[in-house]
């Protein structure tokens, strides 16, 4: 089994990479149709507060397909319905959408920020202890390696309120579902990892990629 350790420092490497919601799955792709909207809430027009405590561990948040989502105004049912929403759906405020632990998606308040659908990014710090925001913002937000992941979201503005899956527009992210869900299972703020079978030969995969990644990212500093 993967050190908690080991882990913990994997998962603050890889939230470099700006994996959120780029999900490299194997589902049809579906065609394109105007968003339908989800029905608001009474809570939708209301200020959200969004900070550390707001985090907690994926498990806990509900599971939809390869991700997790979750809402911090009590809408969850609304959330769901975005997320399943087969022809694409405006998310509801309050909306938070994970595939990583480390990266996290929030949906603002109506107006909040229109370049981005009114989605906040972050990029977190979690341990044992909880969660600590390292970075957050709107469509200026680069990761460490100066990628900037409201770009990768861009393609799938619509109809599926930048929300990345396959045959939504977006780019394949390098790690597949066996990578992301070791990680979901070995988020250090959920105790315990959780671990199945190939999971350690998953994490070992992924220390590989971040090492070369690591090279490969010193050099081209050295190059420019």
């Amino acid at each position: 089994m993967a050190s908690p350790l080991s882990v913990s420092v994997l998962l603050a490497t890889l939230s470099t990479l700006c994996l959120l919601g780029c999900t490299n799955t194997n589902d049809t792709p579906t065609a394109l149709h105007p968003p339908e909207a989800v029905p608001a809430t009474a809570e939708s027009a209301s200020q959200i507060t969004v900070n550390e405590s707001s985090f907690r561990c994926i498990r806990q948040m509900t599971p939809v397909r390869h991700f997790y989502v979750d809402n911090l105004q009590g809408n969850k049912e609304g959330t769901l319905a975005a997320a399943n929403a087969p022809k694409g759906a405006i998310y509801p405020a309050g909306s938070v959408v994970q595939l990583v632990p480390t990266e996290a998606m929030v949906k603002r308040e109506a107006g909040f920020s229109p370049p981005t659908g009114d989605w906040e990014f972050f990029e977190l710090e979690v341990s044992s202890t909880g969660s600590k925001i390292h970075k957050r913002g709107f469509a200026e937000v680069n990761n460490r390696f100066g990628k900037n992941c409201f770009s990768c979201h861009v393609p799938a503005r619509e109809p599926w309120d930048f929300i990345c899956e396959s045959g939504h527009g977006c780019e394949p992210i390098p790690i597949d579902h066996a990578m992301t869900g070791a990680l979901q299972r070995s988020d250090p703020r959920c105790g315990e990892p959780v671990l199945q079978d190939g999971d350690n030969m998953a994490l070992f995969k992924l220390k590989v990629m971040v090492f070369i990644g690591g090279i490969v990212n010193t050099i081209n500093g050295w190059l420019n």
